[in-house]
C-alpha cells in the first residue's frame, strides 16, 4: 500500500508548493528567463538524483533509450510552467487556478483513456464529470 501512497503525497505536496511558486515568480521578471533558471535547477537536481540513486550507472546509456515521449515531454512540461505563469499573471487565485485546470484535465483524460487506451466510460465517471462541471460552477461564483 505505502508504494501506491507515497508516489501522490509527492505530487501533492510538489504541486501545493509548485502553485505557490509559480504564483510567486517576480512579475519584472522575464518568464522564460525564469524558466530556464528553474530547468537548470532542475537538471542538476536530476543529475544528483542519478548518481546517488544509480550506483555506477552510465548516464549517456540511459540517454540512449529515450523515445519521443521523452522529448515531447519536456516541450508539453514548458507549455504547462507558461500556461501556469501566465494564468497567475493573468490574475487567476491560486484557490482556483489548479482546480478549474484538474477539472478540464479529468474530463480530457477521460476521452484519452477511452480513444487512446481503450479504457471503457463508465457511469460512475460520467457522474464524475458532471460532479466536476458543477464544482467549476461553484468555484467560479
Amino acid at each position: 500500500m505505502f508504494s501506491y501512497i507515497w508516489p501522490l503525497v509527492i505530487i501533492v505536496v510538489s504541486n501545493t508548493v509548485y502553485q505557490i511558486c509559480a504564483k510567486a515568480i517576480p512579475s519584472q521578471m522575464n518568464v522564460y528567463a525564469s524558466m530556464t533558471v528553474t530547468y537548470a535547477v532542475a537538471t542538476v537536481f536530476s543529475l544528483l538524483a542519478f548518481f546517488v540513486t544509480s550506483k555506477g550507472g552510465n548516464i549517456f546509456k540511459e540517454f540512449s533509450y529515450s523515445n519521443w515521449a521523452t522529448f515531447l515531454l519536456g516541450v508539453v512540461i514548458t507549455g504547462l510552467e507558461l500556461g501556469f505563469i501566465f494564468a497567475y499573471g493573468a490574475g487567476w487565485k491560486v484557490s482556483t487556478l489548479s482546480t478549474v485546470s484538474n477539472a478540464f484535465l479529468a474530463v480530457a483524460l477521460i476521452f484519452v483513456g477511452l480513444i487512446g487506451y481503450k479504457e471503457t466510460i463508465d457511469f460512475n465517471k460520467i457522474i464524475g464529470v458532471v460532479i466536476c462541471l458543477v464544482g467549476l460552477w461553484f468555484i467560479n461564483k
